[in-house]
């Protein structure tokens, strides 16, 4: 069975390959802009057809000559892709690419041989540090430090110009085995999410929201009203721009950087974990929490805790989401409907008495529930 992995490395392109890859940007988005119009004329076509189309465009237009052929293909691909999710009703309308919006290309990994050689279009480097792509040759890059050799076939990589300025280089390489055999569980953990604390485990663990969020916000406030002074268009539109989309990109590193963190304690101590499946649309609907909600980032940690854990074979549940597992008292079973308001933070259960912490005993609730849900699997 193929596996894939993707790595994702910070490019460091001289002045001349950065210029390579904004006249790759400008002729990708010019052929899928091209076979966008095309399709509404003449109707939607197989990428196939429109990659003999490109021929002739090509001797007409020479400049795209000048850049990687494949990444020209792979927009005729995308553009496929996008019909696809309109028709699948997953998406909206193909609409035309701006060079002000994201700025990307994929390219297809070729491979040949001559004389018992084989030769790639694109090697990865991790001693030199380099990665060889059509066009640009070899371009610098950062990334896996302790990583000395990449096993697999490189499938394609696709370059990324961030709003900060900076390049990335995301490779999908095809591998062996990825996931670990299944262990025989001995520890499991019941997972509570919440806006006071971020994570409470069923072991009494509570994970803090992050901090410094708040101070990254106040920054964001400050340069949006400065750049809605600004004039558009201007030098100093675009240098507050710079600045401000470095801000967002350090406040999505953080929470990265924090979500990951948990993850890999959570994962390294437990067999098996148990989260909630929260609905986190409906949960923000004329919620005045909505904000928190959606600054929890909930769907990620539980997506990172998911894939951590088939990573390593450990087993991961999700309970189902309409699961009263702050009204069961965890001790006696006893469902008391009173506790719907968030505000009662700990009640005594009416039934045995015994004094419950919201939070803990919906995660002690949780994770009975994830037993029993591996007991039937």
């Amino acid at each position: 069975m193929k596996e894939y992995r993707a790595y994702y490395f910070r490019l460091y392109p001289t002045l001349e390959q950065q210029r390579q890859i904004s006249r790759t940007f400008g002729c990708v988005r010019f052929v899928y802009n091209y076979f966008l119009s095309y399709q509404k004329e003449h109707g939607v076509k197989k990428s196939y057809d429109l990659c003999k189309e490109l021929k002739n465009l090509s001797k007409q237009d020479v400049f795209l000559k000048e850049v990687d052929s494949c990444a020209l293909r792979c927009a005729i691909f995308h553009l496929e892709n996008a019909y696809k999710n309109f028709f699948a009703k997953r998406s909206s309308y193909p609409k035309y690419k701006s060079k002000y919006s994201y700025q990307s290309y994929r390219t297809n990994c070729i491979r040949s041989s001559y004389k018992g050689k084989e030769y790639n279009n694109i090697e990865l480097d991790m001693i030199a540090k380099t990665i060889k792509l059509p066009k640009l040759g070899k371009v610098k890059i950062r990334g896996y430090r302790n990583t000395k050799e990449i096993k697999g076939k490189v499938v394609n990589a696709t370059v990324i110009k961030e709003a900060t300025n900076k390049y990335y280089v995301s490779v999908i390489v095809e591998e062996g085995r990825l996931y670990q055999e299944k262990v025989i569980p001995k520890t499991i953990v019941g997972i509570d999410l919440g806006i006071k604390d971020l994570m409470i485990t069923s072991d009494g663990k509570r994970y803090e929201k992050q901090k410094g969020i708040t101070k990254y916000e106040r920054r964001i406030r400050r340069l949006q009203k400065e750049l809605s002074r600004r004039e558009k268009e201007s030098k100093n539109y675009f240098k507050t721009k710079e600045r401000l989309a470095r801000l967002y990109s350090k406040l999505k590193n953080s929470r990265k950087h924090y979500q990951n963190e948990i993850a890999n304690e959570i994962v390294e101590e437990h067999d098996i974990i148990v989260t909630e499946d929260l609905k986190v649309k409906e949960m923000s609907k004329g919620n005045r929490l909505a904000k928190y909600i959606f600054d929890a980032s909930f769907h990620k940690i539980c997506s990172l805790l998911e894939w951590k854990s088939k990573k390593k074979g450990k087993y991961y549940y999700k309970v189902n989401s309409y699961y009263p597992s702050s009204q069961i008292c965890c001790h006696c079973g006893f469902k008391n409907e009173k506790i719907k308001n968030l505000k009662i933070r700990s009640y005594e259960c009416p039934r045995c008495g015994f004094k419950n912490d919201r939070d803990i005993n919906a995660s002690i609730n949780i994770r009975y529930e994830g037993l029993k849900l591996y007991y039937q699997s």
